[in-house]
């Protein structure tokens, strides 16, 4: 009777409710207003993301497409020869008008009184920078009297100077001209690069593995002899000339001089060898040389050595273009990079964003855990509970540059400055740990991040049945116990929650870094055949403030733009590889306990 009178209420209850709403009760009252309004913002802002990525992805991926060589001849006389890599609208100024020839101001106006006054305009990347000084130039409509595409202009990517465009006029073989035709200079070129380039390859590999072998071990015995040298003095300082702590310490000294000395000549004999070696690649190298005459008739000559990557680019078809961009994407990923940053790859920061990332989480989720474990399972409820998880909760709003100014002046000042103190005194005034590099930005990074990660295991924690608990204890098991076997287990999905959005901010942020340990150029890893093999002291690029460099303080801003995307994309890439390995693995700890507990 009781349910049936229960019923009875809310039928007649939402009955009245209904017929309020059919004579005008505000629908507000519902809730179903607000409903929509969150429905709504949650759709803009899942448009704007799209678009956003959208955008990214397109503008990122089009970055080392290969496009063609357009030579615009201008009605004043000029040529304008290069990459068309982007086209605008805008209003000429009508002095920009009384500029152009008079034949040619009538054209022009024309066109703009077609056009409503407006002009199209595109820009071209022209290259040669060592002889226009300049890498783009914008030419507009009215100004083009008529537009080629030269056959035999061939795009040459280098080392230094950017790219150059013209067309291969003469190939050089020990000064000895050997083709004299686009098409033969052309075919020489080819069957020479690949062989040039692996000798340029080698003679890279001799002088960053085999020197920089040779100079760390010449560091070493140097510091070794530094070593010696300090524990003298000191011995002299503290116990006085004729002491016998002073003459043991000096005849050490004495033994370490000499040994020294040979090893000094050793060393001088290798490096001797090694340049040898050098200079007979660069010699062999320097046999060829190759001249071309760009479209305003100036000639260059140049080493092949120096050229990276050259093709003919009217002549490609699309299976050429596509290896060209495959090319491109490969040096991306694996090489080092040039050019400021604006050309080349960018494999260091690649190396060094993940890198970084690992070692953040391997120190913020363990400090997280057992922060969030006392807090939830061991400390008693009160006052000064209250005030750490207050405390907490405000950390995770402090801006990341105050923990980068933290970083430096604690991790590396401070806790860096004592280790060398300690262990590198033979170094000093030069710092190895008292500096930025890759531990203290880890470390930095985590004390951001941790917040996120003792608020997510707390929830994780209380979110696992109180019953679970009860019945652990009732079986016998201590508190410890319990919490190791049936309630850490349970939380873990959780905890791997945490870990995952502590990944996904330490990974993207930049401005702590510039302070703790990202550089512009560090091709050096932190890993490498040298002992202790991993070298945590040293600088590190880093994807994010790469973009950073590449978006404000680049020479050449508009060659830079495309490999901001382009960056940009790989880092959310990278981002997205580490979380999704993280959720996978989530995953798969819930479907354990999930079916355990079934």
């Amino acid at each position: 009777m009781d349910n049936k009178a229960t019923n009875n209420n809310n039928s007649k209850a939402t009955t009245r409710l209904w017929r309020r709403q059919g004579t005008g009760t505000s629908v507000a009252s519902l809730g179903q207003p607000m409903v929509w309004l969150a429905g709504g913002m949650l759709a803009l802002c899942s448009v704007m993301i799209i678009a956003l990525i959208l955008l990214v992805v397109v503008r990122g991926m089009a970055t080392f497409w290969p496009g063609a060589i357009a030579s615009y001849h201008t009605v004043d006389g000029q040529i304008v020869t290069g990459e068309v890599t982007r086209s605008s609208t805008y209003e000429p100024r009508p002095e920009l008008i009384d500029t152009l020839p008079p034949e040619a101001q009538e054209r022009a106006r024309q066109l703009l009184a077609a056009n409503d006054g407006l002009a199209e305009r595109v820009l071209v990347r022209t290259g040669n920078y060592e002889l226009d000084n300049s890498h783009f130039a914008w030419v507009s409509n009215y100004t083009i009297e008529r537009m080629e595409k030269p056959e035999w202009f061939v795009v040459m990517e280098r080392l230094t100077w950017g790219r150059f465009y013209g067309v291969p006029t003469a190939f050089y073989v020990d000064g000895e001209l050997v083709a004299d035709t686009p098409a033969d200079v052309w075919r020489e070129f080819e069957r020479h690069h690949g062989d040039i380039r692996k000798r340029w390859q080698q003679r890279r590999t001799l002088e960053s593995k085999a020197i920089g072998r040779i100079n760390h071990q010449q560091e070493s015995a140097r510091l070794e002899l530094r070593g010696a040298e300090i524990a003298a003095q000191q011995a002299r300082l503290n116990h006085g000339v004729r002491s016998e702590q002073y003459l043991q310490a000096q005849a050490v000294f004495e033994r370490q001089q000499q040994r020294f000395n040979q090893v000094e000549a050793e060393f001088e004999r290798r490096y001797a060898d090694i340049r040898e070696e050098i200079v007979a690649l660069n010699q062999e190298n320097e046999r060829y040389q190759i001249r071309l005459m760009t479209v305003n008739g100036q000639e260059k000559s140049m080493g092949m050595a120096e050229v990276v990557r050259a093709y003919p680019a009217n002549q490609l078809s699309l299976l050429g273009r596509i290896g060209v961009y495959l090319d491109r994407w490969q040096e991306f990923l694996l090489d080092d990079p040039r050019e400021a940053n604006s050309e080349g790859g960018v494999f260091p920061a690649i190396f060094g964003t993940v890198v970084m990332t690992l070692i953040m989480v391997v120190f913020v989720v363990p400090f997280g855990v057992l922060a969030a474990l006392y807090l939830r399972e061991y400390a008693k409820a009160g006052p000064l509970v209250s005030v750490i998880r207050i405390a907490v909760n405000n950390l995770a709003g402090v801006p990341s540059i105050v923990y980068g100014v933290f970083g430096l002046g604690f991790f590396c000042y401070l806790v860096g400055g004592s280790i060398d103190q300690l262990f590198f005194s033979e170094k000093l005034p030069n710092p190895t740990f008292g500096t930025g590099g890759i531990l203290w930005a880890s470390l930095t990074l985590a004390l951001l991040t941790l917040p996120v990660v003792i608020v997510a295991t707390e929830e994780a924690l209380a979110a696992v049945p109180g019953s679970m608990r009860e019945g652990s204890y009732a079986s016998g098991a201590s508190k410890w116990q319990t919490i190791q076997r049936i309630v850490l287990p349970r939380a873990m999905p959780g905890i791997m929650t945490g870990m995952i959005l502590a990944m996904a901010r330490g990974a993207g942020e930049v401005a702590p870094l510039m302070l703790v340990g990202a550089v512009k150029l560090a091709p050096e890893l932190p890993i490498d055949s040298i002992a202790p093999f991993v070298h945590l002291e040293r600088s590190f690029m880093h994807l994010g403030f790469h973009i950073y460099d590449l978006g404000f303080q680049s020479q050449n801003s508009e060659a830079a733009i495309p490999m901001v995307f382009t960056t940009t994309l790989l880092l959310i890439l990278i981002i997205t590889l580490l979380n999704v390995g993280a959720i996978w693995l989530r995953n798969r700890l819930r479907r354990k306990f999930v079916v355990s507990a079934v």
